[in-house]
């Protein structure tokens, strides 16, 4: 659950670069500079099941991109990033990955194309089923998605990416190192990471900043003598007096993050328990006017 989250946090700082690691011509195909809709709630809604309960894990994302050549219209993007699975639950994954794509075109029939994938960071990805298929009679229905094995990656091919997503995929495969040297392995990789996160400007740059607490929490050392060592090599090379000021820095991040949900919950509250125009509920919140107007829009689009 704790990986859970952390990959949770992680996906809407990167959406975009994991969308070009899957597709090569993902920015020929999405406006990926246009904002992003993470309909998370309404995925748990889709797939909902008589008695509350919910198909939908933590890290199941359900995602409307704009689409770059056609004006006005959205692909929606339904992504799972599944860990070890239990061996009786493997050959039940490409049900699964049908049932979600059947439930969402259901909701939403011809409006938006459907694009599924699923990420696989566990030992046995190579177990995992890659598609679907139903038969009976005449009766055919092959399912096909988009699959990203890491452990069918080569540890350079991702660390020379010139990626973010495959950076991030580098560090969730390390998780995996096993053995009496694990540790040694463990730092020698981080700090491979550290440098390619500092050479392409750790410091002011909040989302490679959300790489580097992704991979701090991620891939924890278990000896303390390590952690300094780590920590002393990073202090040389950004000239720090301690690797903390870093992390400060991403604690005022997540900080901020906090204080924009919550400025967005307000927006919703006096979107739906006034009239205040979209100009006026900015100006109180803070929040940008596009964001009111396209809360608005929503609001009005479930009271229909």
């Amino acid at each position: 659950m704790r990986q859970d989250i952390l990959w949770k946090g992680l996906l809407e700082w990167l959406f975009e670069d994991m969308l070009r690691f899957v597709f090569p011509d993902a920015d020929r195909v999405f406006n990926l500079q246009a904002p992003m809709d993470f309909m998370d709630k309404e995925l748990a809604q889709i797939c909902a099941q008589p008695g509350g309960h919910s198909l939908v894990r933590f890290v199941d994302k359900l995602v409307k991109v704009k689409l770059k050549k056609q004006p006005g219209k959205y692909a929606l993007i339904h992504m799972e990033i599944q860990g070890r699975t239990k061996v009786k639950d493997r050959p039940m994954f490409g049900e699964r990955m049908f049932r979600y794509f059947n439930l969402i075109f259901a909701k939403h029939q011809h409006r938006y194309p459907i694009a599924s994938i699923a990420i696989f960071t566990g030992e046995d990805g190579h177990l995992l089923i890659k598609s679907y298929a139903y038969s009976f009679m005449t009766t055919r229905l092959p399912f096909q998605y988009s699959t990203i094995n890491i452990n069918a990656l080569s540890d350079e091919e991702l660390s020379s990416s010139k990626n973010p997503f495959a950076w991030v995929l580098f560090i969730a495969k390390q998780a995996m190192l096993r053995g009496s040297d694990r540790e040694v392995q463990l730092l020698e990789k981080k700090w491979i990471m550290f440098q390619k996160l500092y050479d392409h400007g750790l410091l002011k740059d909040q989302k490679l900043q959300a790489i580097l607490n992704f991979m701090e929490h991620y891939l924890p050392f278990e000896d303390k003598k390590t952690n300094r060592i780590f920590k002393k090599w990073t202090d040389q090379l950004t000239h720090k007096t301690n690797i903390m000021d870093i992390f400060e820095q991403i604690e005022e991040m997540k900080k901020e993050e906090g204080k924009q949900e919550a400025r967005k919950k307000i927006v919703r509250k006096l979107l739906a328990g006034t009239k205040f125009s979209d100009e006026k509920i900015a100006s109180f919140t803070e929040v940008p006017v596009h964001q009111v107007a396209r809360f608005r829009k929503r609001l009005q689009a479930k009271a229909k």
